[in-house]
């Protein structure tokens, strides 16, 4: 997926090795807790490269499992996944769904929802595609509230005058708004959940490297002077929780929500 000239998320590789081992961390925990039946026939809303609709094929047994994304180079990652022996990744928009309506048992927005210019839509779409009785389910970073994985980063950042891009619906992050968003788009047996989930990074070696990869903020580290990263390598040394063993254990905080298609679909 692209944002103009902001962020922009097309290296399949670098996003796995930066965001897609925590959202799959992210993963677990939510399909623990819509606890699905197998057989069911899913869509993965905002794929990306695939690391959420791996963790969904391994733990669901799932009849049928499509993702969509508009990124072709994530696309391309996605489809080198063991996945994709049995999902089917296709290009499309989120807000714009090519599918007919009751195509799915389930449909699941992992991560996107923020980065989605008309949420309202985009939940619509997963609503309309989803059977009567079927389920609807997104998660997203608390970023509102600190939950973001990479927090220390970004107010480093910030604190010298950089601008840290921001998705074109920030506010589809908190609690309350997917709450909202999904008891709109006429959906029943709303509940929302907060999951926390750590990441372990082999030393501050393998987190500095692993932020050059950001969708986000990646370019803008690697356009900084050589005094200037060592600056901010150094403050982040300082500020990151490093244990004695040298470990990194990092901690995010994710918002999620699940409903319900109605029996009856409203008129």
């Amino acid at each position: 997926m692209t944002m103009p000239g902001t962020i922009r998320f097309e290296d399949g590789a670098a996003y796995e090795r930066y965001m897609g081992k925590w959202s799959q961390s992210v993963a677990v925990r939510l399909l623990d807790w819509l606890a699905p039946p197998p057989g069911w026939r899913w869509l993965d809303v905002g794929c990306g490269n695939g690391a959420f609709t791996e963790i969904l094929g391994e733990r669901c047994a799932p009849g049928a499992l499509h993702g969509i994304d508009p990124s072709d180079a994530q696309l391309a990652f996605a489809r080198s996944r063991p996945v994709s022996r049995f999902a089917r990744f296709i290009a499309g928009n989120a807000m714009a769904l090519p599918f007919p309506e009751d195509r799915f048992d389930a449909a699941v927005m992992p991560l996107v929802i923020s980065f989605v210019p008309r949420p309202a839509t985009g939940v619509g779409e997963m609503a309309r595609v989803v059977r009567p009785a079927g389920l609807v389910a997104a998660y997203i970073w608390d970023t509102a509230g600190g939950g973001f994985p990479y927090e220390t980063l970004h107010n480093e950042l910030r604190s010298r005058g950089v601008a840290v891009p921001a998705p074109p619906s920030p506010e589809a992050s908190r609690k309350e708004v997917l709450g909202a968003l999904w008891a709109e788009a006429g959906l029943v047996d709303v509940e929302t959940r907060v999951f926390e989930v750590q990441r372990i990074f082999e030393n501050f070696e393998d987190y500095w490297k692993t932020i050059f990869g950001a969708p986000s903020v990646g370019s803008t580290l690697a356009g900084m002077g050589a005094a200037e990263l060592a600056r901010l390598n150094a403050d982040l040394r300082e500020k990151l929780p490093v244990e004695s063993d040298g470990r990194l254990i990092l901690k995010a905080r994710a918002n999620a929500v699940r409903g319900t298609v109605p029996a009856k679909r409203r008129a």
